[in-house]
């Protein structure tokens, strides 16, 4: 289980990474046109939303899921008061993007609003997908996993089905890293505790599309940030691509959008289901961070 959670968290954060070059396009024609088929990190543009990134490097995304892990590895836990800490300073004098829920949370925080009740209302899917470093640290307990993930989400997005999100996805990587098939696991998860909400119905949709063409299926769901878009989206995804994480991670950047929330979250699923070998060594050694990751990995053991 070792290697598959380890795989978890890499895949995560090379599914932002792969999205980076070309994130919030959302015209999968001028993606195809410009980039070809997007096999590798690529370099944002200068007129991106990420012009002071370069290859390998994460978004804004990306950036809080690796504060998040050296936040787990100092404290041995999830500490919100540590992360807090960090994610606050991750953004000050930051010189990348700052999304909605960033700057709402940040002038709550400014106007002196404590830092448990500071999250912004925002319905962001990328809220709830900066989670694989808890899953890796809390594998051996799941309720604290459960309790951890919807408090990490609540600091930044206080949204209901965004939080339920959080919470879904990781009990799902927790039942796909014990063996269970994602697919299946995604029905029981979502017919279990979220029975009759809208996380069932959810994953109901992206389910009853997997034979799908991915593109036209996430455009069909919505290729923007929300959650009630991007949920269906991911479980589609990990449906039809759930043999591949290699194609998952580039069908997803192919269909344009918020390919970077969605990206973390399919790479965290099938990087548990399928392990290392699944994940392109390039993806591996091109990750600006991939070392640090492996340290702080290493120290959460």
């Amino acid at each position: 289980m070792k290697d598959k959670a380890k795989a978890m968290v890499l895949a995560s954060f090379a599914g932002d990474s792969l999205a980076l070059g070309a994130h919030w396009i959302y015209s999968t024609e001028r993606i195809a046109r410009e980039y070809g088929r997007i096999e590798g990190y690529l370099a944002p543009s200068t007129n991106s939303y990420h012009p002071t990134k370069g290859k390998g490097d994460f978004t804004h995304y990306g950036d809080q899921a690796f504060v998040l892990l050296e936040s787990v590895a100092r404290t041995g836990d999830f500490d919100p008061g540590d992360f807090s800490r960090r994610w606050q300073q991750l953004f000050t004098g930051y010189k990348g993007y700052y999304d909605q829920a960033t700057k709402a949370t940040l002038e709550n925080l400014s106007l002196g609003v404590p830092f448990i009740e500071a999250g912004s209302t925002s319905d962001e899917l990328s809220g709830a997908v900066r989670t694989a470093p808890l899953v890796y640290a809390m594998r051996g307990d799941v309720q604290g996993l459960v309790r951890s993930v919807r408090a990490q989400t609540l600091l930044t997005h206080r949204d209901a089905l965004t939080v339920d999100a959080a919470e879904f996805f990781a009990l799902l990587a927790h039942r796909v890293l014990a063996g269970a098939n994602p697919a299946a696991a995604a029905r029981e998860v979502a017919g279990g505790r979220f029975a009759g909400t809208a996380v069932a119905r959810a994953v109901d949709k992206g389910l009853a599309s997997c034979s799908q063409e991915s593109i036209q299926a996430v455009k069909s769901f919505g290729q923007d940030c929300h959650t009630p878009d991007a949920f269906p989206a991911v479980i589609h995804l990990i449906c039809s691509h759930e043999g591949s994480l290699r194609e998952a991670l580039i069908q997803n950047v192919m269909a344009g959008g918020d390919s970077a929330a969605r990206g973390m979250a399919l790479g965290m699923i099938l990087g548990a289901h399928l392990g290392l070998d699944a994940i392109p060594e390039a993806w591996v050694t091109g990750l600006r961070q991939g070392a640090a990751i492996a340290r702080l990995l290493e120290k959460i053991d």
